[in-house]
């Protein structure tokens, strides 16, 4: 029976059968077919691959976990390194290059050539890489990698073309910048201590050369000691050896003082003129004690910049050093100026911070103005010059994490006043306090690109925050913040229902829905609410209406009639249940259920709205019968109809905001009517309540309770897995924050089970023991509490698995239970006896489901194991938050552990909705909506207003609405929502929907002109609605012609005639994978599909006839990150987040990738650089430096070459005439051939050199040998 079940699925699914009528021919993936039509459909379609190109433009934000920082005083850029290996170079504003190392590999230290236009970075691979900065993409022209020792610290004197690297070993190399190859000087530690010192220095943490005389090197090893050395004489001036360990050190600019900073807190000033002991000894944190002791010890002083200016004090900054006693302390930077000491408190740690001064020369006063502090989540300027010491405003997008962010949206070519308009008013709410100077980072130069439109870039937060940033010309800067939150009562720990949200974030922004032209704004919160804003230059003090909707659905499940026999027993077992015993979770008093209530507050009276976007209207979703409401997935606005349609996997809301009233409410399955293509097996409402109400108490009984005696029956597995991963939270009250701030990693469990260890992240319990005893169970499963089987166990079971690795916060980890050193989930072990259920409606659950932000999704999906089923839900479930479990894993009785394990890593399934009963999904989601003009049924002559519905099921719903023409008959006669009998289908979960006119031109959206709805009223010129309608039968000659509908599915795309609803052409997307995004886009004057792979693979596909024009394995898809945020916009651009704080951005178009190169900045600018202060005086009190050559110290011909194990020359391809040549095609192979023969001419030169040197040679010492033998022929044995 199952293998003729399977030959029937593989029937179905290869020849779909079409709703409309006209069959399909069948066709291979990848290959598009034409069916049959009524008339022949030409259009010329303009786009081919040519077209098309793949390309990252800029990425904005702050730079993901950052390491390090440099600063070039002269070209005036700034250079941040990161964890990732990536190095972020900002200048003046347009002016921002993002660059990445090859091996991910930390950067440690990055070092300028000062005015040179290049850059050393260090990284954590012990490699060093040049980067060339004069070209508009930087590209590496050398790289050294160190074999034997491990890099610590670098140091590049300026105008020197030799870098002094130390290393763990304590060992200090010398490296040639123009050829990057190691000379052979070595200043090796044993040298550079004393011969009696019995321990180790330890590694090289400061290296710098001394300002008086850059013949001296400064060398501070970690344990306290630091040694002077001589390079002409190799050997060392002095050394000094203290106690406690240094961790900077810092040059006083006359050369002969400098300070440390060292790990009790202190500072220490040494003089050259005696160095037995410091000259000064400070804890600017400690307490002084009172008998004249040394003064408590401190945190460590991770860094000191000892800088002196000419008309006062000098500066000492320093970062850390606070005392111990003081807790939660924020992070400061202390500023010592003279006899004051500011400390700076941080919002978050310090990883670096750098002091600009007027002068690159060591030796010269140095003036500083400003400090540069790079945080671990922001970057600050510190204005010096001011007593104050205020910010510098950030002229960088850097707060885009300032809240997670949960989802973004993308919009090109928008009305050009919109921008100015947002811009006005959101300068209005902007922070006070900065300096009046101008930024300090100024360098580089960049110029307004001649393909320039207005685009907009809309994130959301999981604060419930909004913002609106100005995107055009590649450059982001915010317009723009609304808080969602305003909108509702704050939550209060004295109400019971709400008690639980305080340390949550249930304003958190899911989804948003903006139409540019008439400013209305939508925002689908996490806790299942819509709120709709008007947009208004005035403002005003009115009531928001509230919309209360109570959305549930009776699950009923699709079967077919040869299963009913089959499955009977089974359903008719499941009914039956034991009853919960007294105090068990299962019960509860009746006072804990929840029914018709929202999950937040809308605030009942008047509130004053300041100018901007201001609520008019909140959809909320209640409870029922003590169950939360669904998450929102699908949204969508129409201004010229004023309808708002929302759905969730319980079914369909339309909403006529303008009369402020709810026009259709309906599950799913009541959208079809007598139309559903499934059967199925029809139960009485709430089955699942009477599964489990022998306590008697309603509440208590909740669905997807099951008694701890008895196997996991199908509904409570249903219930079990209908929540996405993004839904979970405790019952212990150990809650899942969005805030990235407390993520850390959690590796996967080692259970010993070896099922375990394979099992599919979505698949079935497999069958309980026999017996109800504890022995049954494998010991680490046995010991199990009941506290534990709270949700988020079973998301970490979820994505449990080889080379998978989730991302929890530190306060998860104490809920864990560890068992025999093992940290124990309850989805490890058998759903059975001695287990404990889970409770969907205790009294301790939270009133909405848990968000997940964008930001913190670390889930880490390797691009093989996306290629599944189960890879397929667990994202899925994330994505948008409903099930995709299937009805045939329900039953985990009917088949083995391994037949399960092997259908569940199957594609060979359908996902789609054909006649397949064992692919059924238990719950039927809306996952798309769109208004549009178009065809409900097939007998209709002109188009008319429809809203088309997309399901999780691959089914398309049209209904039909009636909408008054007239204005005020529009404010007064309701409007008629109809289910038509349309119904089409395809190939899994529907994504998206497009109209085309027959010749093939995208119809938009009709939309209503925006009138400020707060406006003072003109009695000579009375306000009326303005429409633009982009109706089908208006883009052509005949009315009656119809129009093009395109349907894109997680699998395949579909174009659809209407009203004929004939499928003129099908395209199968991937078979191995499943589309995460897809967009209908303009492009080139013209249209196409725009879809994202969970694989990678970004694809084009032309329209109507879904030709194939690009496919690139562009995005490996390593965390859920990218699927939640990428998105497409017009004119062949998109974006995505690719870390927590940074958004990136991407072309698909080949002439935005022709035109970036002219768009991007230039990083380096011709500038002199400063002459040296040169006078009588400062001669004659040596404040000038004694100058050596260090070719005649540290070249070949003086010291010789260095071992070639130690390290390894990598050549780049990073200059200018390489890149050309890379970029040339044969141009560059023909460059590459004459740079080779060239190569190869000049060592065939050296190689005739050498060989001429070694017959002259050989010719010398055989004339030598020839006249030793004369001198001694005729000599007797005696005479010698």
């Amino acid at each position: 029976m199952k293998k003729f079940r399977k030959v029937l699925d593989g029937l179905t699914t290869s020849s779909p059968v079409n709703i409309g009528g006209a069959p399909l021919c069948s066709s291979t993936a990848g290959t598009p077919t034409a069916a049959p039509t009524p008339r022949e459909i030409e259009v010329v379609e303009t786009l081919v691959s040519e077209n098309f190109q793949i390309c990252k433009t800029v990425r904005h934000g702050f730079p993901h976990q950052p390491t390090a920082l440099a600063f070039d005083p002269v070209q005036k850029i700034i250079a941040i390194g990161s964890r990732t290996g990536g190095v972020r170079i900002l200048g003046r504003p347009g002016v921002d290059c993002y660059c990445q190392h090859d091996s991910g590999a930390a950067v440690l230290q990055l070092q300028f050539l000062i005015n040179e236009g290049a850059l050393v970075t260090a990284c954590a691979d012990d490699t060093l890489h040049l980067w060339n900065l004069r070209q508009k993409r930087p590209a590496i022209l050398h790289s050294l990698k160190f074999n034997r020792e491990c890099i610590t610290f670098c140091h590049l004197p300026f105008q020197s073309k030799w870098l002094y690297v130390g290393t763990e070993r304590g060992n200090t190399h010398i490296v040639n910048i123009e050829s990057f190859v190691l000379s052979g000087y070595v200043i090796m530690w044993n040298k550079a201590i004393e011969l009696s010192t019995k321990t180790h220095p330890g590694p090289v943490v400061h290296l710098s050369d001394s300002p008086r005389d850059e013949g001296k090197l400064l060398i501070g090893f970690e344990s306290g000691t630091v040694v002077q050395w001589d390079l002409r004489a190799k050997k060392a001036d002095f050394r000094i050896y203290y106690d406690e360990a240094i961790h900077s050190v810092s040059w006083h600019h006359e050369g002969k003082q400098f300070m440390c900073s060292h790990s009790d807190g202190s500072l220490t000033t040494w003089s050259l003129r005696n160095t037995a002991k410091p000259f000064q000894l400070t804890f600017p944190h400690g307490r002084t004690q009172r008998d004249g002791r040394k003064p408590e010890s401190c945190k460590p002083i991770l860094k000191v910049e000892y800088k002196t200016t000419r008309n006062s004090e000098p500066f000492i900054i320093f970062s850390g050093g606070l005392s111990y006693d003081k807790a939660n302390r924020r992070p400061t930077l202390t500023i010592m100026h003279g006899k004051s000491i500011t400390a700076l408190e941080m919002d978050h740690p310090i990883v670096e911070f750098l002091v600009l001064c007027e002068t690159p020369y060591s030796n010269e006063v140095q003036e500083p103005y400003a400090v540069a502090v790079l945080l671990e989540k922001d970057f600050i300027v510190v204005d010096l010059t001011q007593s104050n010491y205020p910010i510098f405003e950030n002229p960088y997008p850097m707060d885009i994490h300032e809240s997670p962010v949960t989802c973004t949206a993308y919009f090109a070519d928008c009305p050009p006043e919109i921008i100015p308009v947002l811009y006005s008013i959101g300068a209005k709410h902007k922070k006070q306090g900065y300096s009046h100077k101008e930024w300090p980072v100024s360098g580089g130069t960049w110029t307004l690109g001649g393909q320039t439109y207005p685009e907009i870039i809309i994130t959301g937060h999981a604060d419930g925050s909004i913002k609106f940033w100005d995107a055009s010309a590649i450059t982001l800067q915010m317009l723009y913040k609304l808080k969602t939150s305003k909108v509702f009562e704050k939550p209060k720990m004295g109400d019971g229902r709400v008690a639980e949200l305080v340390e949550e974030d249930p304003f958190a922004v899911q989804m948003v829905s903006w139409c540019p032209q008439s400013r209305l704004f939508c925002v689908v919160g996490i806790s299942a609410h819509v709120i709709l804003y008007r947009f208004s230059r005035h403002d005003a003090t009115t009531e928001i209406t509230a919309l209360e909707v109570r959305l549930q659905c009776d699950v009923e499940e699709p079967i077919s009639p040869s299963e009913t026999e089959a499955n009977t027993g089974l359903l008719d077992a499941s009914l039956h249940s034991p009853q919960h015993p007294p105090g068990s979770p299962g019960s509860a008093t009746p006072d804990s259920v929840r029914d018709s209530i929202p999950c937040l507050r809308v605030k009942n009276r008047p509130i004053r709205m300041p100018p901007g976007y201001q609520a008019d209207l909140v959809v909320q979703l209640l409870w029922v019968d003590g169950e939360p409401p669904q998450q929102i997935t699908s949204l969508h606005l129409n201004s010229a109809y004023s309808l708002l349609a929302l759905g969730n996997c319980n079914g369909l809301v339309v909403v006529d905001y303008l009369q402020k009233n709810v026009l259709l409410c309906m599950s799913t399955l009541e959208l079809y009517g007598s139309n559903d293509p499934y059967q199925r097996l029809a139960r009485s409402p709430r089955k699942s309540r009477q599964f489990a109400a022998g306590s008697g108490s309603g509440a208590g009984a909740g669905v997807g309770y099951c008694p701890t005696s008895t196997p996991l029956s199908t509904h409570c597995t249903d219930n079990i897995c209908m929540r996405g991963l993004s839904n979970f939270y405790s019952d212990s009250k150990k809650r899942i924050r969005t805030s990235y701030q407390s993520l850390t990693e959690l590796t996967d469990n080692q259970v010993s089970l070896e099922l375990d260890r394979s099992r599919s992240p979505t698949s079935v319990p497999y069958p309980s023991p026999p017996h109800n005893d504890h022995c049954s169970l494998p010991k680490p499963t046995a010991n199990l509490k009941a506290n534990h089987c709270s949700p988020i166990f079973y998301l970490l079971d979820n994505v449990k698995g080889p080379g998978r690795k989730l991302s929890l916060p530190t306060d998860l980890k104490t809920g864990l239970d560890h068992v025999n050193g093992h940290c124990t989930s309850p989805t490890s072990q058998p759903y059975g006896a001695g287990r404990p259920k889970l409770n969907r409606r205790g009294p301790s659950r939270p009133p909405f489901r848990k968000v997940q932000s964008a930001a913190c999704m670390e889930v880490s999906l390797p691009a093989p194991h996306t290629e599944g089923c189960a890879s397929r839900r667990a994202m899925l479930q994330q994505l948008h938050g409903y099930s995709v479990y299937s009805h045939d894993e329900q039953h985990s009785t009917a088949y083995s552990w391994n037949e399960r394990e092997s259908r569940e890593n199957s594609f060979s399934r359908s996902r789609s909705s054909s006649v397949s009963s064992i692919d059924r999904e238990t719950k039927e989601a809306v996952t798309v909506l769109r208004f549009m003009e178009s065809y409900a049924r097939k007998v209709d002559a002109v188009p008319s207003a429809c809203l088309w519905v997309g399901t999780s099921l691959g089914v398309v719903l049209v209904i039909a609405l009636s909408i008054p023409t007239d204005e005020e008959e529009r404010l007064e006669e309701p409007v008629t929502v109809m289910p038509s009998s349309t119904v089409l289908t395809i190939k899994g979960s529907v994504l998206t929907f497009g109209s085309l006119d027959c010749n093939g031109s995208l119809v938009s959206n009709p939309y209503e002109v925006w009138r400020d709805p707060h406006a003072p009223e003109d009695p000579d010129c009375p306000r009326r609605r303005k429409l633009v309608n982009f109706s089908p039968s208006t883009s052509q000659e005949m009315s009656g012609e119809g129009h093009l509908a395109v349907v894109c599915s997680e699998k395949q795309a579909k174009v659809f005639l209407m009203p004929a609803q004939t499928c003129l052409y099908v395209h199968h997307i991937t078979e191995s994978s499943f589309v995460l995004r897809a967009d209908v886009v303009s492009v080139y004057n013209s249209v196409c599909l725009a879809c994202f792979c969970a694989n990678g693979h970004v694809m084009m596909l032309s329209l109507p006839s879904l030709r194939p024009l690009l496919d690139v394995n562009f995005l490996p898809l390593t965390d859920m990150r990218i699927a939640r945020t990428f998105c497409f916009t017009e004119g062949g651009q998109a974006l995505y987040l690719s870390s927590p704080t940074e958004i990136q951005r991407m072309a698909y178009s080949q002439d935005m990738c022709d035109s970036l190169q002219e768009m991007l900045g230039e990083l380096f600018t011709p500038v002199e650089t400063p002459e040296a202060q040169k006078g009588f005086l400062k001669g004659f009190f040596g404040g000038n430096a004694q100058t050596f050559d260090r070719e005649e110290l540290f070249g070949e011909a003086a010291a010789g070459k260095a071992s070639r194990s130690l390290a390894q020359h990598i050549p780049g391809q990073g200059g200018l005439e390489g890149m050309k040549a890379a970029a040339g095609g044969v141009v560059g192979d023909l460059a590459r051939a004459r740079m080779a023969a060239e190569e190869r001419g000049q060592r065939l030169g050296e190689l005739e050199e050498r060989t001429a040197l070694m017959m002259s040679s050989a010719d010398m010492f055989s004339r030598h040998a020839h006249e030793l033998m004369l001198k001694y022929k005729d000599k007797k044995w005696y005479q010698f």
